[in-house]
């Protein structure tokens, strides 16, 4: 089996974030604060998983879109058990259609036969869970998101997964390879690569492929501003006797109707 992985670097949570005069474009201070989309990781640990019980015959590649730093995430990809790295090289930094980055992603995978193809359910960033149906859209490939369950049979070329859906029901289905999945939190626990797998990744040979140089989609969408978000609710200090305050707090509850 050949497996594609799709991951995406994302600024860490806990980093200061700040909007540049555009108004379109998040700047994160510190450039070495990135990492991996945590969705991604549970991609990448489910594809490794699938290497490791059917060692002989599977190979899992990983591929990210983005500007230079984004190697990072291949590497650690690496670190984790992948045996090859893809980067997609942008020269910007700002926002990128999702129509766009599938694009890209799939003219790769279209010279590079996969029988698998994994991405995280969304990016911790954007939240938009497009990327994954696009490329199988592009690909015309069966697709199952919010995948929490999979089992594969190679030799029957078919999988059985099942996603998340509403109301704590699951959709189990059976899919011929090849196939697409975006695959959610919670199905397994990423591994956390050693210093010294993390080590032999750093000096592997990882493919660039210009962005330039491959077809360039009109967008079908583009960010038209960024906004930090204004405060809607303001604190209330109520002044009296204990009893004058209980009282008060509860008709405020009882008019917001939390309580009757």
């Amino acid at each position: 089996m050949k497996i594609l992985v799709c991951v995406k670097q994302v600024p860490e949570i806990e980093q200061a974030l700040s909007i540049d005069e555009s108004a379109t474009r998040i700047v994160v201070d510190d450039p070495d604060a990135f990492r991996m989309s945590r969705f991604d990781a549970h991609a990448v640990e489910e594809a490794i998983a699938i290497k490791q019980t059917f060692r002989d015959n599977t190979t899992v590649d990983v591929i990210t879109v983005g500007p230079e730093r984004a190697a990072t995430v291949v590497r650690r990809a690496i670190g984790m058990g992948a045996d090859n790295g893809i980067h997609i090289h942008t020269h910007q930094n700002g926002y990128l259609s999702p129509f766009v980055i599938a694009s890209w992603i799939a003219s790769h995978a279209k010279h590079n036969i996969y029988d698998l193809i994994f991405t995280g359910v969304m990016s911790e960033d954007e939240m938009q869970g497009q990327v994954g149906p696009l490329v199988a859209e592009f690909l015309g490939l069966p697709c199952a998101t919010a995948v929490i369950c999979q089992r594969v049979y190679p030799q029957a070329k078919t999988l059985y997964v099942e996603r998340e859906v509403e109301g704590g029901a699951r959709d189990m289905l059976e899919l011929q390879f090849p196939a697409l999945l975006t695959i959610q939190s919670g199905i397994n626990q990423p591994r956390y690569p050693s210093l010294s797998n993390l080590l032999r990744a750093k000096p592997e040979k990882i493919q660039t492929i210009e962005a330039v140089s491959l077809e360039q989609p009109r967008p079908r969408q583009k960010r038209v501003r960024l906004a930090l978000p204004k405060r809607s609710r303001s604190g209330l200090v109520l002044k009296g006797t204990q009893k004058e305050n209980a009282l008060k707090l509860l008709q405020i509850l009882q008019e917001k109707a939390f309580i009757w």
